[in-house]
């Protein structure tokens, strides 16, 4: 492997020359930068970010290590993790990831993450929900994003579920539906609960009485799309005689929004000629598969994962939650 002393034996200088040319190249005149600069081309050099970690003499870019609790493992929130990379380039910041399938057995990962020892750190999770975190990570720059804790203590950046439902339900009472049929994700998820309180509270702020609601929730979250399809199926047969008992169908993410098309579809319903159907999450890679196009709310993954990295580098103070806007994509299924 190619070392500083190969580079500064091929350029004819000395070990503190080439290391101003990596770190503070305005202190060397522009030819004999460019000359350290050639030897390291012609050796592929690289220089050894974690060893200046290790020594503590701050010459290295400043890092990011994420810690990422199953965010990698689907479409739907990596762009969470693209936010928090692209936003510490912007800034000459660099990142990591590290993934977690499992926050009661991190060990291995933190101590693996903290070896880098990253100026900073982004626990991040897929899905909404709340975490552990390790007391070896608790007195260090941490910031939470798609998730909370327990404690009161630590920065959280989530998604603001109640706000983006209330707007989004809004606008479905406003086209003049009155009979929803309600599919929410399981009580047991964070998210499932507050986009309930959210719709539930539009409807009564809007005049209208709870009971006119068909309102259920999945008994749980599933990773197979024909598992999701035998809870959804059973809740919108019940309410199908001669003609539906329901006049919009509001899904707890996309992913049930597509079962209820290709229910009623395939029933001979149209969308949204007879029922209309409300999204949420705009999951990436399922949006552009519904005709008509779904109507949903952007879960906002992406400003998620930038505002995390910036809390970071702009080395904020606050310790609270922050939530995130949702926003309400208007398209043709309503």
């Amino acid at each position: 492997m190619t070392s500083l002393k190969d580079v500064a034996k091929l350029a004819s200088v000395s070990l503190m020359t080439v290391s101003r040319a990596i770190n503070t190249p305005d202190k060397l005149n522009k030819q004999t930068y460019q000359r350290v600069m050639q030897a390291i081309e012609q050796l592929n050099y690289v220089p050894n970010l974690s060893a200046r970690k290790i020594r503590g003499d701050g010459s290295g870019p400043r890092s990011i290590g994420v810690l990422a609790l199953e965010t990698a493992m689907t479409p739907y929130s990596v762009e969470l993790l693209q936010a928090i990379e692209k936003t510490a380039s912007q800034y000459q910041w660099n990142t990591f990831i590290v993934n977690l399938f499992d926050d009661n057995q991190a060990d291995r990962a933190i101590d693996t993450l903290l070896s880098y020892r990253p100026d900073g750190i982004i626990y991040t999770a897929m899905g909404m929900r709340q975490v552990n975190i390790p007391a070896k990570l608790l007195h260090k720059p941490i910031v939470l994003a798609n998730c909370i804790t327990e404690s009161n203590t630590l920065p959280c950046y989530i998604p603001d579920d109640y706000q983006g439902q209330y707007q989004a339900m809004q606008y479905v009472i406003e086209k003049g539906y009155q009979r929803p049929l309600c599919l929410y994700l399981s009580d047991n998820t964070l998210a499932g609960k507050r986009r309930r309180q959210a719709l539930e509270q539009t409807w009564r702020d809007m005049g209208n009485d709870l009971s006119q609601l068909f309102s259920y929730h999945l008994p749980q979250i599933v990773p197979h799309t024909e598992q999701e399809y035998r809870q959804v199926l059973p809740i919108i047969q019940q309410h199908i005689h001669d003609k539906p008992d329901f006049d919009v169908v509001i899904c707890g993410n996309d992913r049930i929004a597509l079962l209820v098309y290709q229910y009623l579809l395939s029933i001979g319903l149209h969308i949204p000629n007879d029922v209309g159907v409300l999204g949420y999450d705009n999951m990436v890679g399922i949006g552009d598969l519904f005709y008509p196009p779904l109507t949903t709310v952007q879960l906002a993954h992406y400003e998620i994962g930038q505002q995390a990295a910036l809390h970071i580098i702009e080395n904020r103070p606050q310790t609270d939650t922050v939530y995130v806007a949702c926003p309400f994509l208007n398209r043709q299924s309503l």
